[in-house]
């Protein structure tokens, strides 16, 4: 009988390590993966901002908080099965996807550098009807464009997901998929909501009623959220174009062992090996981003003179 038990409790304590070491493999690989898509997650942050500006402050968590709750089914229900299933049906499928996504960064990455820098914007004016809407209309065309960008970044993103845990059980895949997709999801949308509510936050502190300090520095927060902004809109672009090459290049034996090789040449100062294959990889980007604008360019002027 006493050792029978005992022989329970030995079994009941090798199934908890074996979870726990489930559980410790299934964090790990979240961790993993996360590292690998933070530059989409960047931009991700960086481009929902825009979706609020102009809007009731009033409605700026509600308008966000949609957003991420369409994002999260969008990555749960539609994305993580398609992936799943593509990696277990055509897994040769992965990696030309994500190249194409890749050139998709590399071209939104080239466009806004593009915008940056362009000194000449040819506005054209055409004498048509203003169209007029309604704060309810406006706010769903703004929804609804918001969640159109975001399934693109978080196609990207589950597909990268994908790629780090192909060798894992399906059960541990299943689980760090539906992980990443929770966890990115909270992450960027209650950034982006403490974002938009920062300047009400810094306008709060600097009411009379609070001690001096707290006053300047409310009033700080407020003067510092615009140069935040740029500054989080830049890295943005630096991200997309930094990741959308290094997509690429993994792609690519040729360039994947020429990454390989200058972070190994590097590697005895770690900080100049990153920022030199992070510079490589935006450099990249940009003429990936700007060949992508020129086809897509030919291709509408094609279509158009097709019609």
């Amino acid at each position: 009988m006493a050792s029978g038990l005992f022989a329970l409790l030995d079994d009941i304590s090798a199934l908890v390590k074996a979870s726990a070491a489930s559980l410790d493999d299934v964090s790990s690989q979240v961790a993993k993966t996360t590292g690998k898509v933070s530059g989409i997650v960047i931009d991700d942050a960086a481009v929902t901002p825009k979706y609020v500006v102009g809007l009731n402050p009033s409605r700026e968590l509600s308008i966000i908080f949609q957003i991420a709750k369409k994002s999260l089914i969008n990555k749960i229900l539609i994305l993580s099965p398609a992936a799943l299933l593509l990696g277990y049906f055509a897994p040769w499928a992965i990696t030309p996807i994500l190249m194409l996504g890749g050139a998709y960064l590399c071209f939104e990455g080239y466009e806004k550098v593009h915008s940056m820098f362009s000194r000449h914007q040819n506005v054209q004016v055409k004498s048509e009807e203003v169209k007029i809407i309604t704060p309810e209309e406006l706010e769903k065309e703004r929804v609804t464009g918001a969640v159109r960008t975001d399934i693109i970044l978080s196609a990207e993103i589950m597909a990268i997901a994908y790629s780090q845990i192909t060798d894992q059980e399906i059960v541990n895949q299943i689980v760090v998929m539906l992980a990443v997709a929770i966890f990115i999801t909270v992450a960027v949308y209650g950034f982006v909501g403490l974002i938009v509510k920062a300047d009400d936050i810094g306008v709060h502190l600097a009411q009379d009623k609070y001690h001096p300090a707290t006053q300047k520095f409310g009033r700080g927060i407020v003067k510092f959220m615009p140069h935040f902004l740029r500054i989080l809109s830049y890295v943005g672009t630096a991200a997309m174009l930094w990741v959308g090459a290094e997509i690429i290049a993994h792609g690519i034996p040729f360039t994947s062992h020429f990454l390989h090789d200058l972070e190994h040449a590097l590697a005895h100062v770690p900080v100049v090996a990153w920022f030199a294959k992070a510079l490589a990889c935006a450099v990249t980007g940009l003429l990936i981003g700007f060949v992508v604008e020129k086809i897509v360019m030919l291709l509408k002027k094609a279509f158009r003179n097709k019609r």
